[in-house]
């Protein structure tokens, strides 16, 4: 048997890539972990946590608006991007500094460099330094999508470099429909600036409940946010005042910002990949089977970069599970059904299971039930936005098929909702539970309003 410098040697130090090499550590693997810019990944670094800071920020203008309905008088707020961007800064390094002392104290080698596949048992460090290992992971992400067939792309910015933008624009273009263009059009618009969502397609969201896409977008709308749906961006164009966006229907919009939010592709350019026969597919994902294993054995990948499933929960569990199962010899796998998922706009929604449309098309008979209600607190605020609950039946054996919510504190809601569908809840077990009153959440089980088809 050939020596190795390492039993696993993992690329790349976001969520799922340090879940592995410290699992794989646990059990008395010999590790070393890459990672060429900050440990902790997207999420972390610019990703889920730094947005959801930003999403807080942003929630606040409408609580100081709000107060006054309960009889509180709050002076003119006013809002400091700086000071926003500082205190996302300084938890964002405490974050990574914990990441860094838990590879440390598992006994993790960790490398602060790039490291690309250099045959198929090895890596290539920048300074020329080859190293060997039995087991190589890549965990290496993705990178957001920029179209460059655009003429003017480069005076687009992306989730990367709105972390650090020196000042909030008072006039922003968000093009895209997904997660990162709602969550970005919420939180602009919240702290202030005048926000435009441009989207090709005629609604929001592309495979969510139809229920929830139009509640979002009238939401939104409610919000001040110019919708502009089925159109595209042609070019931009930089000039003294900002930027002008210039549409294929011929509309043209100024701004200090533009930013693309148009999806994510695989972080695999450059990596080697071809020099050890490692397949991947039309946007240079990694081709795996369900044990993550890749086309030449010993090399491994988990989490967005092979465009599986794209959530960083589903990366670490995806890392956990190789581990246990190269160096633990348990035989586990990951369990793709019933991952619940959210999308923190304002209002946010969050969604576990089939859509309505999803479930008609899997079974003969459905049930939906479903309400639309202003929140407590909305009433003495004023606020005219509505919460939507929802949920998808199976006719036959009153399983619920899926939990779908727009509002405050669809996230924290839905988490547990997936729970019960985990375990087949049925529609009677959701009828049986008690109502916690008063509370939004408690619609969920108290739904009688049906449809049947």
């Amino acid at each position: 048997m050939p020596d190795f410098d390492f039993d696993l040697f993992v690329i790349g130090g976001g969520s799922g890539g340090v879940r592995a090499a410290r699992i794989a550590a646990g059990y008395g693997a010999k590790v070393a972990i890459a990672e060429e810019y900050r440990y902790g990944g997207t999420c972390v670094i610019r990703g889920c946590v730094p947005k959801k800071l930003l999403v807080y920020a942003s929630r606040f203008h409408n609580d100081f608006e709000d107060a006054a309905g309960f009889g509180w008088s709050v002076p003119k707020a006013s809002f400091n991007w700086a000071d926003l961007i500082a205190a996302k800064d300084k938890e964002i390094a405490r974050l990574e500094a914990i990441y860094r002392s838990n590879l440390d104290a598992n006994g993790v080698t960790t490398l602060a460099t790039r490291a690309v596949i250099d045959g198929a048992n090895a890596v290539r460090l920048t300074d020329g330094t080859r190293l060997t290992a039995r087991n190589i992971l890549i965990a290496t992400g993705g990178t957001p999508a920029i179209d460059r067939s655009i003429p003017g792309h480069e005076h687009a910015i992306s989730s990367n470099e709105v972390f650090d933008l020196k000042q909030c624009p008072p006039r922003v273009v968000v093009v895209g429909g997904g997660y990162i263009a709602v969550e970005f059009a919420s939180i602009f618009a919240g702290l202030g600036s005048e926000t435009t969502l441009l989207y090709r397609g005629a609604k929001l969201l592309r495979g969510f409940d139809e229920d929830l896409r139009d509640g979002l977008m009238t939401a939104l709308q409610q919000r001040g946010i110019r919708l502009i749906m089925s159109d595209t961006l042609a070019s931009i164009e930089k000039n003294d005042g900002g930027f002008n966006a210039r549409l294929a229907s011929g509309a043209s919009l100024p701004a200090d910002q533009i930013m693309m939010a148009i999806g994510r592709a695989p972080n695999t350019a450059g990596l080697g990949l071809e020099s050890a026969g490692v397949i991947t597919g039309l946007k240079g994902e990694i081709k795996v089977d369900a044990f993550s294993s890749s086309t030449v054995p010993g090399i491994f990948a988990v989490g967005d970069v092979t465009d599986r499933v794209n959530l960083t929960p589903v990366a670490i569990r995806e890392g956990h599970a190789f581990a246990d199962r190269v160096f633990g010899s348990k035989p586990v796998h990951v369990d793709y059904d019933l991952i619940p998922t959210a999308v923190f706009s304002t209002p946010e929604i969050g969604t576990v299971g089939l859509a309505e449309h999803e479930a008609r098309a899997a079974h003969d008979i459905i049930d939906v039930y479903k309400t639309s209600f202003r929140p407590m607190r909305n009433i003495l605020a004023g606020r005219p936005e509505r919460t939507l609950m929802k949920l998808v039946v199976q006719a036959s054996s009153d399983r619920v098929l899926g939990c779908h919510v727009l509002g405050p504190d669809a996230a924290e809601i839905v988490q547990m909702a997936a729970i019960a569908l985990r375990l087949k809840a049925t529609k009677a077990d959701f009828d049986a539970t008690m109502a916690l009153h008063p509370s939004a959440a408690e619609e969920l089980v108290t739904l009688r309003e049906k449809w049947t088809g």
